[in-house]
């Protein structure tokens, strides 16, 4: 034994896995929550704020509602890929999707396409529509914000993954269904999955 831990079933609370998280007894992406989960938060919490109290009260100190607090970002935002931001310095993951590597390639046919580069595109287009803010509840293993961000009204997570911009990382995944069906972006071409790219190429800092 290595000293982590399982919840206990597959129907084992959110709350649970949480705790088991931030303890660190579990080895856990907070980007694997599955779409049903996310929703089910969604629909009984009013913001992330609920997450990062009950976490923070299960790990039984001040310190964790510290690291898991809420937070609305806003400024001027600079595109670094297809689904990271940054943010005066601060680099700003976006949650539950995963782009394509900004030098990851795609297939059409005979013919060989920057996806990449376009999902970083797709994305600096949103970016471009304006009042842009991201709500952020935590850092990733890189330190970096893991955020859900709109323009105005606009979820962006949610838009690039129905564009076909983005795949589901933990979330979204009825978005890709429906973006995968109607063959838009890396779903009209032969690509591999970002993840799986990434496995292939690793380098020091990665998804």
């Amino acid at each position: 034994m290595d000293g982590y831990a399982t919840p206990r079933s597959h129907s084992a609370s959110w709350l649970e896995t949480v705790n088991l998280r931030l303890t660190g007894k579990l080895r856990f992406d907070p980007m694997t929550f599955t779409d049903a989960g996310l929703r089910r938060f969604w629909a009984r919490a009013p913001s992330l704020l609920a997450l990062a109290i009950a976490a923070a009260l299960l790990a039984g100190g001040k310190e964790a509602v510290k690291a898991w607090r809420t937070e609305r970002l806003a400024g001027g935002f600079e595109v670094v890929d297809g689904d990271s931001l940054r943010l005066r310095g601060d680099d700003i993951r976006l949650l539950g999707i995963d782009a394509p590597e900004l030098h990851q390639t795609c297939w059409r046919g005979e013919i060989e396409g920057a996806c990449g580069r376009q999902a970083k595109a797709a994305l600096a287009a949103l970016v471009a529509k304006g009042n842009v803010s991201c709500r952020s509840s935590g850092r990733d293993r890189y330190d970096r914000r893991l955020a859900v961000c709109t323009a105005g009204d606009m979820e962006i997570n949610r838009a690039m993954v129905l564009a076909g911009n983005a795949v589901a990382y933990g979330a979204y995944e009825s978005e890709e269904e429906t973006a995968r069906s109607a063959k838009r972006g890396v779903w009209a071409t032969r690509f591999e999955r970002p993840a799986d790219w990434r496995a292939r190429h690793p380098r020091p800092f990665s998804h």
